[in-house]
């Protein structure tokens, strides 16, 4: 298959740093990108697209979610982290079957097509679930069954969370072409026993897998780790082996220049997870400080429950300002950073080459975002103009290895109606009785 878009205003990182290609082409060939330029390029195409008043950049990355927890958007707002999570999100999970968790990923992938994203990275449990939807819908994802542990007495062996975990690695890693990815996942230091983390670390390790686990999310969960085992979360990961594989850490508030030590020492990337962060009270990672230091950051929106959307394009609004507040200097985050964050990053977060970018050889993952809007004009800096006015409802067109997901509204892999369908009934059964 060979698709030619023609007129297309495409955003070209350049340098470490983005600037706009106007009125260009860009082919597709299969999975790839075969041409970026100024002139029509030779040769038959199977589609011609016209992208007048189009931007077309890469497609986002959302790179820690629990795509599921669209069922419970909204449940337990306007509490402290400890009490939505013990008061109103573990109850409602505790209800949830395989099916309600089938129906609220295929809900979940709805969303994230809408708004641009290409890939994401989720951790929750009946993963297989997700894995099935993903391959249906056409996306990228790194998928994770996350092993916790409250038992003090629990063995390794005896854990059926480690043996679902590796049950889901060993039968979905790089299936659909690659674009499954499947990781490792640690919950949180205050959710494991350090027996368990310490031997799920080494299968990690064994295997060269991705490792991924919640980090210092609060100040509170900060310094009662430090009470109890007279350490950061960073170093109680440290130490029991969950960074001697490749690793990233959501969250991250409350992290110690020493913390940060830890992360450069083993390589470990950071994503930023500002909606949520700001709706738990959490407080403010210190995102500038680790990019200064040379920390991979990119973004993610946490589940539904806590955000309340799955819209990449409102977290790179929220990262562009907030820290320019915080730090009361404008010059903080500017969009080449943002940008990077929402795409490279986290194609470099989840391990996958040739992704996050447009350019000749690279993965056809592509995004065409609307111009029209009121909101979009004048469109005098079209680089600004993804950072600090688009929304996830100008994406007009979705398209990931190659294959258009999304275009116009329309829907090209999924059926919106019997998600719907499949949902209404989900939400019956777990708020409106049975």
């Amino acid at each position: 298959m060979k698709t030619l878009f023609k007129n297309a205003d495409i955003l070209l990182r350049e340098n470490g740093g983005y600037r706009v290609a106007e009125s260009c082409f860009l082919a597709v060939e299969d999975d790839r990108i075969s041409y970026i330029g100024e002139a029509r390029p030779e040769g038959d195409f199977d589609c011609v697209k016209d992208m007048s008043s189009r931007l077309l950049m890469p497609g986002l990355y959302n790179c820690h979610n629990h795509s599921p927890m669209v069922l419970l958007r909204g449940v337990g707002s306007d509490l402290p982290l400890d009490k939505w999570l013990t008061e109103e999100i573990f109850p409602v999970e505790d209800r949830l079957t395989a099916e309600d968790i089938r129906a609220g990923s295929y809900l979940a992938l709805l969303e994230m097509i809408a708004c641009g994203t290409a890939s994401f990275s989720d951790m929750y449990f009946e993963p297989h679930t997700t894995v099935g939807a993903v391959i249906e819908a056409g996306l990228r994802a790194n998928i994770q069954r996350p092993v916790l542990s409250l038992d003090p007495n629990e063995k390794p062996e005896d854990s059926y969370r480690i043996r679902e975990a590796m049950e889901l690695y060993e039968n979905y890693n790089g299936a659909a072409d690659g674009r499954i990815l499947i990781d490792f996942c640690i919950h949180a230091e205050y959710t494991c026993t350090e027996t368990i983390a310490r031997a799920y670390s080494e299968l990690c390790r064994e295997r060269h897998g991705l490792m991924h686990v919640h980090l210092s999310e609060t100040y509170k969960e900060h310094d009662e780790c430090i009470a109890k085992y007279g350490k950061t979360p960073a170093k109680w990961f440290e130490d029991l082996g969950a960074f001697d594989s490749r690793a990233f850490a959501a969250h991250c508030v409350a992290v110690s220049d020493e913390d940060i030590d830890i992360f450069l020492r083993h390589g470990v990337s950071v994503v930023h997870n500002p909606s949520s962060n700001l709706k738990l009270g959490s407080g403010f990672a210190p995102v500038a400080k680790l990019i200064d230091r040379g920390v991979n950051v990119a973004l993610g929106t946490d589940g539904a429950a806590s955000n309340n959307n799955l819209n990449i394009f409102e977290e790179m609004h929220l990262a562009s300002i907030i820290h320019n507040g915080y730090m009361k200097d404008a010059t903080v985050m500017g969009a080449d950073t943002v940008i990077d964050m929402a795409t490279v990053n986290g194609a470099r977060l989840q391990g996958r080459e040739n992704c996050g970018e447009l350019a000749v050889g690279n993965k056809a993952d592509i995004i065409a975002v609307s111009l029209e809007g009121p909101h979009m004009r004048p469109a005098l800096d079209k680089k600004s103009l993804v950072t600090y006015s688009a929304q996830g409802s100008d994406v007009c067109m979705n398209m990931v290895d190659g294959r258009i997901l999304y275009e116009n509204g329309e829907y090209k892999t999924l059926d919106k109606e019997r998600i719907y369908y499949d949902l209404n009934r989900a939400v019956e059964r777990l708020y409106g009785g049975d």
